[in-house]
């Protein structure tokens, strides 16, 4: 059997669930975070990381933790997206202290 009539195979059996809907909604929260980044370095003509790119890193990583975790219990997803929360989570730590230091002068 070849590749193809498995994807159609699939695609007639496809089924919407809660679930899924979780993670489709990680997965475009999570790609669009790119279009955003993207944007905000064509305005600027040089390389931004918005606030909202890591707000969209948090909630998309987020979200697909959660599908993998729960709704799927997939090793492979939930790896895949471990590592990810922490690191977004991070920077947007310290995005938002460089924000603040710089709005009352304590920049060093």
């Amino acid at each position: 059997m070849g590749i193809f009539p498995h994807i159609i195979e699939s695609i007639q059996r496809f089924q919407l669930t809660p679930w899924k809907l979780v993670g489709f909604a990680g997965t475009f929260m999570f790609t669009s975070r790119w279009f955003v980044q993207l944007y905000y370095t064509r305005k600027h003509k040089r390389v931004v990381m918005p606030l909202s790119f890591w707000w969209l890193s948090v909630f998309g990583s987020a979200l697909l933790l959660a599908y993998f975790v729960v709704g799927k219990n997939d090793s492979v997803g939930i790896l895949s997206n471990f590592f990810p929360v922490f690191v977004s989570v991070y920077n947007l730590i310290v995005h938002l202290r460089h924000r603040r230091d710089s709005a009352t002068g304590d920049e060093v």
